[in-house]
């Protein structure tokens, strides 16, 4: 029989499990290549054979979607299948007619289809935007889970950039595995501040395999969304984190709008620092769409650990990458923290080194901020050289918005203090009221 070629469209992430779930035992298709966007290294590599499976003796190559349409004609792809997230629905329908014209059908699939179930509650947190709020509503939850007395299995969205056999199961329970897994600061920001509340998390490439061995240490899984994709398990309970500073994005931005409308609880976060007018029209959008979700308010202020070191000063706010650079974000929490106590901000621009310099270039809306890009060692060393100009270039001090300790990583030669946000619910609500479908389900002795 003749395998149906296909291409699928990603990002080193969902497009991993959309093979492994859809597509690894489908002797109809043929997934001739994966195509890769927004991260830097991940094309010109190839999904292995010890994880594509018997029909793929020789794994599948990933490529640059630069190449969409030369890949379409060249191997006369069918179907082309969208397999990555936080995409503006102008974008996804730009690669729609890019796959068309070149002769391509363009698929969308159902979220549902490739969630597995799991014999644990779980509980998945997911966001309309990279940048929402989503990490420290997923600590949040997990710290409300364990003073219940319950054992929490994080369960962190992939981010698999270096070897992927190595990676297809990863545990983090302590500071050792950061090191051995030899995780980029993407991953080490998203794992490490569950690490420091002693939660072990889990990550990597096979999320079966993952959620088998996650089940034997939890009573609940946690899923810890990333960019704003949906879950990869099928939720008991699941909270959407939406962001009044982009008001709108809620219901414009795939697949933000499919979680919206999947939400059983709609958190509206950043309530303290976004305009009232932005926290109604958000509220108005979800709750046009989900009648039935549950709506509650949260606040995220950012807190300098050292205020004095910032006030009055010309200031390097360094944010998280993601969320300032296809997150769309023009600001983060430095910035907020910075300008709170009269400081004034730097932009890199003219001193930023090698492949900062180049995210600029590929991101020109990014504010007046750098992004703490590491995503490889180049990028963690051009992050260094940039800090090291900015010490002669007039700034005077940092303030570190992104969630880990990111002196451990590069020497920040200007005096510095990091910036801290955490996500906590207003109005009387709290999180155990939210979580209490899911406390009453887990099995007591």
């Amino acid at each position: 029989m003749d395998r149906t070629p296909i291409l699928i469209l990603g990002a080193a992430g969902r497009d991993f499990h959309t093979f492994n779930t859809r597509y690894r035992d489908d002797s109809s298709v043929r997934v001739v290549a994966f195509t890769a966007q927004q991260i830097p290294h991940i094309d010109d590599r190839r999904y292995p054979p010890e994880l594509a499976g018997p029909l793929y003796p020789e794994g599948i190559p990933i490529e640059p979607e630069t190449r969409l349409e030369e890949l379409i004609r060249r191997e006369g792809i069918q179907r082309c299948i969208l397999a990555y997230s936080d995409l503006s629905y102008e974008y996804v329908m730009g690669l729609a007619a890019r796959a068309n014209v070149a002769g391509a059908a363009f698929e969308v699939p159902a979220p549902v289809a490739s969630m597995l179930d799991s014999s644990r509650p779980v509980v998945a947190i997911c966001a309309s935007r990279t940048g929402a709020g989503k990490s420290p509503t997923s600590r949040a939850v997990a710290a409300a889970l364990e003073a219940a007395g319950v054992r929490v299995g994080v369960v962190r969205h992939p981010m698999p950039y270096g070897d992927l056999v190595r990676e297809r199961v990863q545990r983090f329970a302590d500071a050792h595995d950061l090191e051995k897994h030899r995780v980029t600061i993407e991953e080490r920001e998203e794992y490490e501040p569950h690490i420091a509340r002693g939660m072990v998390v889990w990550a990597g490439v096979d999320y079966e395999a993952i959620l088998r061995e996650a089940e034997k240490e939890a009573d609940v899984i946690l899923w810890d969304g990333g960019n704003n994709d949906t879950s990869f398990f099928r939720p008991d309970l699941q909270l959407v984190v939406v962001d009044p500073h982009r008001a709108g994005h809620e219901l414009s931005y795939y697949p933000g709008e499919h979680n919206v409308r999947l939400a059983d609880v709609i958190v509206v976060n950043k309530v303290d620092t976004a305009e009232a007018a932005a926290v109604d029209e958000v509220e108005a959008n979800v709750r046009r769409v989900n009648p039935g979700a549950r709506i509650v308010r949260a606040e995220c202020p950012p807190i300098a650990d050292d205020p004095s070191v910032l006030e009055g000063r010309r200031v390097l706010a360094v944010e998280d990458g993601p969320t300032t650079t296809h997150g769309g974000m023009r600001y983060g929490a430095a910035c907020i923290a910075a300008e709170a106590v009269g400081a004034t901000l730097v932009d890199p621009r003219p001193f930023a080194a090698g492949e900062i310099a180049e995210t600029f270039e590929s991101y020109p809306e990014v504010g007046p901020l750098l992004p703490a890009m590491g995503y490889g060692q180049q990028q963690i060393d051009d992050l260094q050289e940039t800090l090291r100009r900015a010490a002669g270039s007039g700034v005077e001090a940092v303030a570190v918005g992104t969630p880990i300790d990111l002196s451990r990583l590069v020497d920040i030669p200007i005096p510095y203090t990091r910036v801290r946000y955490d996500v906590e619910l207003t109005g009387g609500t709290t999180w155990e009221e939210l979580l209490a479908p899911v406390l009453e389900a887990v099995p007591r002795e």
